[in-house]
């Protein structure tokens, strides 16, 4: 067998075992030997290039290459379905169908109505060619590359429909992920994501294609158009899409009357807590395609589907006890924990008490039983107290007035919800915390160390602060010496963030209150290290956007003679103290004043790069349109929906050449 029959062969095998392991959970062989085939086709196929092929599955990998997105105008309208809360509400839509019909007989296709980000997916000749979001419902963004990551999406048909149609459905993130995925990020005292809605929305727009495929997204798909589709009926199209290799929903009902629909979305709104993931309705559509274009559409949404929405859940709970967790800047969390309870999907046993003044005005005592709610939010909240089976003699629930890790006095800024630890150079998770985020992606983008390094490192007392990274050597991480790969890895990554840019190191040093937005206003207004320690109160105030609180707090951190030491040991291992020449005689204040949007895609400069002009050279940079808007940099594709409100507003439209000609480039 030649190499271009292997390699063909070896395509088709593995979309094959792909769809048996990832839709229908059906494999028929381990997962050794399927690594194997695709170790074989990667690198037949890099023996011949003359045989790439964007719809192999070797590119389900991803690349960490960037691509802005480019929005695609729909062929067909990506409405929204009007939403129902009650029954009541479910049977004015099946007369308001019975009679658009003139008395017709109908039946309803009943679905689960996943809670995802929608896409569409255009197939030609058997191959996935396009997926773009739903984005304004007329356009949507270009997301073909991250898709193809997805592995519940065939990129070739097993039965393949000559002529062009679309397929739309959900790209949702697993519960399991989910998780997994806020956990990371929890322990990295990054933000956490509301819902798996939210993670999956921005997990397809990341520029980062490898990003995407490492989150394990999923996919189920709900409805097929086309000009000449196989079947006037939408549920026998969808059986007839699940035979080519989609994932569609096994929960899938067809129906004629109001009981059995009634039936169908009480099973649900109790076995949906058993998905692995998430669902917020059910959605009912009329099932004949001919019936669907006579009902027509309203202004908003189709006459012929409607989306019947679940009550938020709620359960009822015995609160355990409350732990109080200390995080990076010192901010303390109080956390309810409680005896475990099944809600959305998931087992619940903890849930963030905010602050002081949430406990207070929830009046929470030891041992009260607390409604915890997941709605549109599903991180769990406690939102409510069962007082009427409190016990006798039961304690308020106080706020700790010491730090649970050091015993320091915790303090309460003006202003400020939290309670802080004000000892920020010798609590451990401040410590580790800090080190956490001046190794992170925004700031020092040291990515060969993680939070269970930089935890290591501490306990086995190679690392008490920042400037301790840069005296690790090989030999002194490298342990029995099994580990040199990696522990040289270490050190050249630490070496490597000499070159982060001043903005960069002024955010990575973790000045309470300080963020990436404000250091790097305070990195261009006082343009060194020095100047910007030597400032007072009224300098630091003057810089726009840098209110008394920062000010404070910046003062704070460099009349502290640890931090003098760590900045002192930094500069001498050479980390950026300074803006570059370039960038201290290359601005100007052309833009100053100005409030400047950035939309479309540009061919001179990356948008980035457009950001840091306008700030350079005086403007500001905002992401949405209002009349406070100067003018909008548009390159192509620019949105329709923030067209129309510039010219609602009189907002004025500048091009790439002549934003650039009024920067004289």
């Amino acid at each position: 067998m030649s190499d271009t029959e292997r390699i063909l062969r070896l395509r088709k095998e593995l979309h094959e075992h792909n769809y048996r392991y990832y839709v229908l959970n059906a494999p028929v062989i381990g997962d050794m030997e399927f690594d194997m085939m695709m170790r074989e086709l990667q690198e037949l196929e890099a023996r011949h290039p003359e045989m790439a092929d964007d719809n192999s599955p070797t590119q389900r990998v991803g690349s960490d290459i960037s691509h802005e997105f480019v929005q695609v105008e729909h062929r067909y309208p990506m409405l929204s379905l009007a939403n129902t809360y009650s029954e009541q509400e479910v049977a004015d839509f099946y007369n308001s169908v019975k009679k658009g019909l003139g008395g017709e007989e109908f039946e309803v296709c009943c679905e689960l109505k996943f809670d995802g980000l929608s896409i569409s997916l255009t197939y030609e000749n058997g191959r996935l060619v396009r997926a773009v979001t739903r984005g304004d419902g007329v356009r949507g963004d270009d997301v073909t590359t991250n898709v193809k990551t997805i592995r519940t999406i065939p990129l070739v048909l097993n039965e393949e429909l000559k002529n062009s149609f679309e397929i739309r459905g959900e790209i949702l993130m697993p519960w399991s992920v989910f998780e997994r995925l806020n956990k990371e990020r929890e322990a990295a005292e990054e933000p956490l994501f509301a819902n798996p809605r939210n993670a999956a929305s921005g997990t397809l727009k990341s520029q980062n294609s490898a990003l995407v495929a490492g989150r394990k997204l999923d996919a189920y798909l709900y409805y097929m158009l086309g000009d000449e589709l196989p079947c006037d009926g939408h549920y026998e199209n969808l059986e007839l899409a699940r035979r080519m290799g989609f994932k569609v929903s096994d929960a899938m009902r067809k129906v004629k009357t109001l009981d059995e629909i009634y039936e169908f979305i009480k099973y649900w709104d109790t076995e949906r807590k058993n998905l692995p993931v998430a669902t917020d309705g059910i959605v009912l559509k009329v099932n004949s395609l001919r019936q669907q274009r006579a009902l027509g559409y309203t202004a908003k949404s189709p006459r012929w589907a409607i989306a019947y929405k679940f009550k938020a859940e709620r359960e009822r709970t015995r609160l355990v006890d409350v732990t109080f967790q200390v995080g990076r800047t010192g901010a303390v969390t109080p956390v309810a924990n409680m005896e475990p309870v099944q809600l959305a999907g998931t087992t619940v046993r903890r849930a963030t008490l905010n602050n002081a003044d949430f406990i207070r005005s929830l009046d929470l005592h030891e041992g009260d039983y607390v409604f915890v709610e997941k709605g549109g939010e599903i991180i769990p909240k406690i939102v409510g107290v069962d007082a009427d089976s409190r016990e006798a003699g039961a304690r308020p629930v106080e706020f700790v007035k010491r730090c649970p890790e050091c015993g320091t006095e915790l303090v309460r800024y003006e202003g400020e919800a939290a309670h802080y630890c004000p000892n920020d150079t010798g609590c451990p998770p401040q410590i580790k915390g800090r080190i956490e985020h001046f190794i992170s992606r925004k700031a020092m983008n040291i990515d060969s160390l993680g939070p269970e390094t930089v935890d290591d490192y501490f306990r086995r007392g190679l690392i008490s602060n920042v400037a301790d990274l840069y005296d690790i050597s090989v030999d002194r991480i490298n342990g029995d010496g099994s580990r040199t790969k990696s522990a040289q890895k270490i050190v050249q990554g630490i070496a490597a963030s000499t070159e982060v840019p001043f903005e960069r190191v002024v955010f990575a040093l973790g000045i309470r209150f300080v963020g990436e937005t404000s250091a790097k206003l305070l990195a261009r207004h006082f343009k060194t290290m020095d100047a910007l320690a030597a400032s007072g109160i009224a300098e630091l105030t003057q810089v726009e956007g840098i209110g008394e609180v920062i000010a404070r707090s910046v003062i704070t951190y460099f009349h502290d003679e640890k931090n003098k030491e760590i900045i002192s040991r930094l500069s001498a291992h050479g980390v950026r103290m300074s803006l570059t020449e370039e960038q201290m005689t290359g601005g100007s204040d052309i833009l100053a004043g100005q409030t400047i949007v950035i939309s479309g895609v540009f061919g001179r400069h990356s948008r980035d790069e457009y950001k840091e002009m306008i700030e350079r050279n005086g403007g500001k940079n905002v992401g949405s349109i209002s009349s406070k808007t100067t003018f909008i940099l548009a390159g192509d594709n620019m949105g329709p929906a923030k067209l129309q409100k510039a010219e609602k507003l009189g907002v004025r439209i500048v091009d790439e050449d002549t934003f650039l000609a009024m920067l004289g480039e």
